[in-house]
């Protein structure tokens, strides 16, 4: 359907919209928006309103043109009415006065029905408030006591709504205020603290699946446990999706029409059906986890299915390795395809429909080079060969497919809008001549379809109900929609999210090869690398990774950039609960006990959980005590100071889980500073009582070393915390952002521990055991620290 676009000067709308009592800003964004622009406009005209009106009127004018549904349009005259007399004045009323049309859609309506709906005519009075206030109040009493200031007042709200929804919100606003302060009196120092969290009970493993994460200072809202309440029903899929608005002033309205939905929702029982559909290009990063938390987290929550379909449109840059990477990496993040599927599966459909697209004038086929494409692009010119006769163009399609025209002779484009405010209509291409056997689909095709083409259409063949992706794809919606209605194919519902930066790294598929492939980094599962695979390796659980995108919502604000210790705040919470503790040191430096005979070995036990119980044997560990211990080099100093708690000269330390010791004696080298060996003594009895509690790993037998391993330390790989920002931004990689330890000690604990082990080291963070690992030299990468900047901040 297209109407008439009325070109009015932008000046002259401002000062429409400023008249109607919007503020300054709201009504300059809204010019800069032709969508809008167009509808508020409309409304003014339907409502009367031209020389003016209230500003609580104008607001309520300004919703029903953002948010009024498209398939009632008929309707809105009757709505606007309402509106502009004051008989519908609350944003509540105008919800359930868009529900009401929604419903009604272009059919007839009883304006006693609507009015009854939409509280026309009600008016609660302040006493009414009051006294609805005053019995909530009473009837939760206890807790609001118990509670205090912490009390959910929207729950309070919720339920004088519920009674009253048509009462005035500011008023049982200042009534459930004026009450609080009645019942608890002034807020006191108490009320302003943060909750404790309750000690954690005994840890347990848990399985790699999605967890919500709760604030502990006030209930979830229902949006944070269900974050898929946003997103419509399958069968409420025939509104309009988007306006697509020509420069000739036309305006195409795009929706499904009843026979469209009819016959989807047939082929798919109402089921919702979508897909997460990466190129297999390269490795997953962290922000395809968001991505598949939304495509296949909205198929789950609604008991339908989502196809993993490999965007394969490109056979040059596709991999085997890629393929089977993404599918077992899917898995791993504890999501199970519907089904899996590729583009080219649907090679011949894409090309019958490409055919019928130039059938239908909607496409010719171009000879631009490249480089001529973009300048006119840039001046807004059609291609000289843009009205071509349509057979002509069918007949060269042909050939273009049978592999007679060279490749970069000849491309199918779709006859869009060159004039197009949006450059996502500038006649983008269909097709490209490529003589490269495709992975998958072998050396059947010689013309491959682009993904503005076969994206959209691939979504229709597939019956997807919701086509989720993010923001940056939002100003392809107009050619998306555009090509499905030049086609008549069912139009699944699109809906673009904020997607995901994390500080001091890039998620460019572009720039990760380009660090993987000039080796800056060890391969696409680097530990430093923000890919799937080398969080893996780092030790990071796809627990904490679904709980860490879960925790972004799926919102459509731009989110920015994402402080990467948020990140490691949800690794914590996951690693504190199912890493075991042992003891390392990185740095070590030999202490020699002088009062313990040389040869005698004391079995100590270790606790590997915080909790552990004396009864719980499995909860502890065995560790060798003897008179040659190790610990951290950074943890003894030749000048003791008040706020030290490490070892120094005549200075005692607890070692953990064993005895005080305390330094006699410090033997250095011929420089005078370098410290060589300590010589301590111990207190069998425990009667002294250290402040300083430092960890260590002693000798299991005389003369033989600990238990020798690597560890790696990684931290930020770049040193900016957006260096996708930089043009020079390889020279902002952080040369320390990796730093190899060859020769720590540990417990014998950890002699038996294998890939994918993770581990607390205490007082040094959490840390898994890496893939290089040999059964002669155990390898650890540190996961993350102990110390937690995010949770201190929040």
């Amino acid at each position: 359907m297209t109407v008439k676009n009325e070109n009015l000067d932008k000046d002259k709308l401002l000062e429409q919209f400023l008249r109607i009592g919007l503020d300054e800003r709201t009504a300059r964004n809204t010019v800069a928006n032709n969508k809008v622009t167009a509808n508020l406009n409309a409304v003014i005209h339907e409502a009367g309103v031209l020389e003016g009106c209230d500003k609580a009127v104008g607001n309520l004018l300004y919703t029903v043109a953002t948010k009024y549904p498209t398939n009632a349009l008929v309707h809105r005259p009757i709505l606007l009415k309402y509106v502009t007399s004051n008989k519908i004045k609350m944003p509540a009323q105008l919800e359930a006065a868009f529900s009401f049309f929604s419903a009604a859609g272009q059919e007839d309506i009883k304006l006693n029905e609507f009015e009854d709906k939409c509280g026309v005519g009600v008016e609660v009075s302040a006493e009414e408030i009051e006294k609805t206030v005053y019995e909530v109040f009473e009837e939760h009493k206890n807790e609001i006591l118990e509670q205090r200031y912490r009390t959910n007042v929207g729950d309070l709200f919720g339920q004088v709504r519920k009674k009253h929804p048509w009462a005035d919100p500011k008023i049982v606003k200042q009534y459930i205020d004026s009450k609080l302060f009645e019942l608890l009196g002034e807020r006191t120092a108490a009320d302003n603290e943060k909750i404790v969290k309750k000690k954690k009970e005994k840890p347990a493993k848990v399985d790699d699946k999605p967890v919500a994460i709760v604030s502990v200072e006030q209930p979830p809202s229902e949006e944070d446990l269900n974050p898929y309440l946003i997103f419509p029903r399958p069968e409420d899929n025939y509104k309009v999706h988007t306006e697509v608005f020509f420069s000739n002033g036309t305006i195409l309205r795009c929706c499904n029409t009843k026979e469209l939905l009819e016959k989807h929702l047939k082929a798919t029982g109402g089921r919702v059906l979508t897909r997460f559909p990466p190129e297999p290009n390269g490795y997953l990063h962290i922000g395809h986890a968001k991505a598949m938390f939304v495509d296949f987290g909205l198929a789950k929550e609604r008991g339908g299915g989502c196809y993993l379909r490999y965007d394969d449109t490109n056979p040059e840059a596709e991999k085997k390795e890629y393929i089977d990477h993404i599918e077992e990496i899917v898995k791993w993040m504890g999501w199970e395809p519907f089904k899996i599927t590729y583009t080219s599966d649907y090679f011949q459909d894409l090309y019958e429909l490409a055919v019928e697209l130039i059938r239908r004038g909607h496409a010719y086929v171009d000879h631009q080079t490249p480089d001529e494409i973009k300048e006119y692009r840039e001046k807004k010119m059609n291609s000289p060969w843009r009205d071509r006769p349509v057979a002509e163009s069918l007949k060269l399609f042909d050939e273009m497919k049978q592999g007679l025209i060279e490749e970069g002779k000849a491309t199918l484009r779709m006859k869009q809008d060159m004039q197009s405010d949006n450059f996502n209509m500038y006649d983008l291409i269909a097709y490209r001549i490529k003589f490269t056997p495709h992975p998958h689909a072998g050396d059947k095709w010689c013309i491959y379809p682009s993904y503005d083409y076969a994206h959209c259409t691939v979504d229709s063949l597939e019956n997807i109900t919701h086509s989720l992706c993010t923001l940056e794809f939002e100003t392809r919606r107009a050619s998306y929609y555009w090509l499905l209605h030049a086609l008549d194919l069912y139009q699944p519902y699109v809906w673009e999210y904020s997607r995901l930066n994390v500080s001091n790294n890039v998620l460019s598929k572009r720039k990760l090869n380009r660090l993987v492939t000039e080796k800056w980094v060890d391969g696409w599962d680097d530990p430093r690398l923000l890919t799937l695979a080398g969080l893996r390796r780092r030790g990071v659980t796809s627990t904490a990774i679904n709980a860490f995108v879960r925790g972004m919502g799926i919102t459509r604000s731009d989110c920015s950039l994402i402080q990467f210790n948020r990140l490691e705040y949800h690794i914590r919470e996951e690693l504190n609960k199912t890493a075991a503790r042992a003891m390392v040191v990185l740095q070590p430096l030999k202490v020699v006990i002088t009062n313990l005979e040389n040869g005698s070995i004391l079995d100590l036990d270790a606790k590997k959980w915080p909790e552990a119980q004396a009864d719980e044997a499995s909860a502890f560990y065995k560790v060798p005590f003897s008179n040659i211990v190790y610990i951290e080099q950074s943890d003894f100093r030749l000048k003791d100071s008040k706020d030290y708690y490490g070892l120094a000269p005549g200075k005692s330390v607890l070692l953990r889980y064993a005895y005080p010791i305390k330094c006699a004696d410090v033997i250095l080298a011929d420089d005078k500073e370098t410290v060589l060996e300590i010589r301590a003594e111990y207190d069998a009895s425990k009667k002294s009582k250290p402040k300083g509690v430092l960890h260590w790993v002693a000798q299991p037998s005389p003369g033989v070393n600990p238990l020798n391993v690597e560890v790696r330390l990684f931290d930020k790989l770049f040193l900016s915390e957006n260096p996708a920002e930089l043009d020079d931004w390889l020279a902002d990689l952080n040369p320390h952002s990796k730093v190899v330890i060859p020769s720590a000690y540990a417990v014998p604990e950890l002699r038996n521990a294998v890939v994918g082990d993770t581990f607390q080291f205490e007082r040094l963070g959490y840390f898994a055991v890496d893939k290089d690992s040999t059964p002669e030299k155990l390898v650890f990468n540190r996961t993350v620290t102990l110390r937690d900047s995010y949770k201190s901040s929040k």
